[in-house]
């Protein structure tokens, strides 16, 4: 039977918007203690205002060492654990390689690559010195299946999804469960940010995951300790195919993936 979550702390970071804020009200809501972590101070007091759970939420930007490390070392100070850490922070901009400026890619390989590096070295000296603890990574379907104008937030996305695999397997034996959520695209506000022409939502509106189903899906692999989940279940398998049969998949798939 799954496991419940009710009074774990639980570190939730990109919890402003969207999958990050409807799942801190869900693990709040089934007794669990979220702390909210963002970088906007605003949104997360209106969100707090709004939960009438226990919580905590505290302004934190990932790409900054000090603040992540500060802020990490405060939840511990106050409730002596972190019981999951919830690796959510993070964005996408659509566009072609040659319209990319470097400071572009430079900064979305920061908030989704390093930030979850960052999270993670904070807490787990604390998780490892426990023997407990799960650590959640939000990664995506775009790090297991590339896609034309998606080449530096694929990057991010296959260097969580990589690095991810090698943590389970560096920590194996010690108690903590390393998880990654792989999501194809989700309707939320991400995509006021990715596609703010709209142009590739309306392309793929058929095919998008409702938050509600993400956030389920999270909770499940909070409650089962599940290595990794795939969404929509036909998506992992197309990037299965993609795998074997690269080239193939290709033009198979190539009309789909690249309606941006």
């Amino acid at each position: 039977m799954p496991k419940s979550i009710a009074g774990q702390i639980i570190v939730v970071t990109g919890a402003s918007s969207g999958i990050g804020e409807l799942l801190s009200r869900k693990i709040a809501a089934e007794g669990a203690f979220p702390v909210m972590m963002a970088r906007s101070e605003d949104k997360l007091r209106q969100i707090s205002e709004e939960i009438q759970e226990e919580h905590e939420w505290m302004p934190v930007d990932v790409r900054d060492e000090d603040q992540v490390n500060r802020a990490m070392a405060q939840v511990l100070s106050k409730h002596g654990r972190i019981d999951v850490l919830v690796n959510n922070a993070g964005y996408g901009i659509f566009e072609r390689l040659e319209d990319a400026s470097m400071s572009s890619i430079e900064d979305m390989m920061d908030v989704n690559y390093f930030g979850t590096v960052r999270c993670i070295k904070a807490v787990l000296p604390h998780m490892m010195k426990a023997g407990s603890g799960q650590i959640v990574n939000i990664a995506s379907m775009a790090g297991k299946v590339g896609s034309a104008k998606s080449t530096g937030y694929s990057a991010t996305k296959h260097a969580v999804l990589g690095f991810t695999n090698c943590l389970r397997q560096e920590l194996a034996g010690t108690g903590i469960t390393v998880s990654s959520v792989n999501t194809g695209p989700i309707d939320t506000p991400f995509f006021d940010r990715a596609d703010p022409s709209g142009q590739y939502v309306k392309n793929i509106s058929w095919f998008m995951l409702k938050p509600e189903q993400v956030v389920q899906a999270i909770i499940q692999v909070i409650h089962r300790k599940k290595a990794e989940v795939d969404l929509p279940f036909v998506a992992g398998i197309g990037s299965k195919m993609y795998q074997l049969f690269p080239r193939w998949a290709d033009r198979l798939f190539a009309s789909v993936l690249n309606r941006k």
